[in-house]
């Protein structure tokens, strides 16, 4: 399985729409990326840490495909779409990272 983590940092003044990411950028990510093997989502908000520091990332979404392939045939296909809506909820830049789960 491969778990692709999408990471979006925070800092003073970063601007991110949660109703935005919520209801309309999640809902387009299942409806293009679903039929091409994205098995679940998961959206963490990000919370100060126990000595109020912030957090580093306001929010990291986890993705789960069967392999690699899968989520870059999902990428190739519908990442311009994808990707082109991050200025409507994030005036940042996401990380990307990769993870596989053990057998």
């Amino acid at each position: 399985m491969l778990v692709v983590a999408a990471m979006y940092p925070g800092g003073d003044g970063t601007r991110f729409d949660h109703a935005y990411y919520r209801e309309s950028h999640m809902p387009m990510l299942r409806r293009l990326w679903g039929p091409m093997g994205l098995q679940h989502d998961q959206v963490m908000r990000g919370l100060d840490a126990p000595d109020g520091a912030a957090s580093a990332y306001i929010v990291t979404t986890l993705m789960t495909f069967d392999s690699m392939a899968s989520f870059k045939a999902a990428a190739d296909q519908h990442g311009a779409e994808l990707f082109g809506d991050i200025p409507n909820f994030y005036d940042g830049t996401p990380a990307l990272a990769y993870y596989e789960t053990p057998a």
